[in-house]
């Protein structure tokens, strides 16, 4: 008879307010989101865990849909982490969901899909202290045909080398984005946008050159431009100043169907730091 399993693997979908944090990633001296879950579920499981995100949020990027996994003792059911997460984490993290996985899968390496959602705020009220933590508080009003018109040729496969901070030399720039649309939330517009990778302020590039288009400030062909490359060496060809991290939202991140076990995530519970 095979002996019982010592550890399981648990996926966390958890929530976070990043306004508190210096991102996702564990820093010395520094408050992130993945070292307030590995202290906390490690006074649980009474030794050191690590846990494990699909990808890291940089300082004041928040998630609604962040996945993360972490090993435990066995006696760790997904019901009972969850029922004593919701009780000791602090206000600004809430965990969804827990779910038992595969030992082998990997929330990062798994994914095949990411969706990030970018808030403006064109109201006067997106200044309230209740809304400009969770969105970009610009305060005036944007063209949303033009919004529109600047998301069509992001969709595709393209080098986003010009959308951002710093590239990844070892994957290279090129990423597929099989959505990017505007729509409209309670204080403005609201960008969605999903692709299977993405570079570092990507998202944050984009919103910040699409809205300087839709401000009349820039035209709309210097999008296509960008994605192609025209952009080089000694080009004047550059994007806007990336739009703010409040308005960040990792929304969702998709894996294949066969990644998971079978069976149901925990029940939610009551609490949620959710403001979109």
């Amino acid at each position: 008879m095979e002996a019982p399993t010592s550890e399981i693997r648990l996926l966390l979908t958890v929530q976070y307010d990043g306004g508190g944090f210096h991102g996702w990633q564990l820093q010395p001296d520094r408050r992130t989101v993945q070292g307030e879950l590995e202290g906390t579920i490690g006074r649980l499981a009474d030794r050191p865990v690590t846990v494990l995100g699909s990808g890291r949020t940089d300082t004041g990027v928040h998630a609604t849909g962040q996945v993360a996994t972490v090993d435990v003792p066995a006696a760790w059911t997904p019901e009972k982490l969850h029922r004593a997460l919701d009780a000791l984490l602090p206000a600004d993290v809430w965990v969804d969901s827990v779910r038992r996985v595969r030992s082998d899968f990997h929330p990062r390496f798994d994914a095949i899909a990411r969706t990030y959602v970018y808030r403006v705020g064109t109201h006067a009220s997106a200044a309230s202290p209740f809304h400009r933590r969770w969105c970009w508080p610009l305060g005036e009003r944007l063209d949303v045909d033009a919004l529109s018109a600047a998301a069509a040729p992001i969709v595709g496969r393209h080098s986003f080398e010009a959308f951002a901070k710093s590239g990844q030399p070892e994957r290279g720039d090129v990423c597929t984005v099989s959505a990017a649309t505007w729509s409209e939330w309670q204080l403005g517009p609201s960008f969605s946008v999903t692709a299977d990778r993405y570079l570092h302020h990507m998202v944050r590039y984009l919103v910040g050159t699409m809205v300087d288009v839709a401000r009349g400030r820039r035209p709309f062909a210097d999008i296509p431009s960008l994605l192609a490359r025209e952009p080089g060496p000694g080009s004047a060809l550059v994007t806007s100043p990336p739009a703010p991290p409040e308005g960040l939202f990792l929304s969702h991140v998709e894996y294949p169907a066969d990644a998971l076990l079978e069976g149901e995530p925990s029940v939610a519970s009551p609490r949620s730091i959710a403001t979109v």
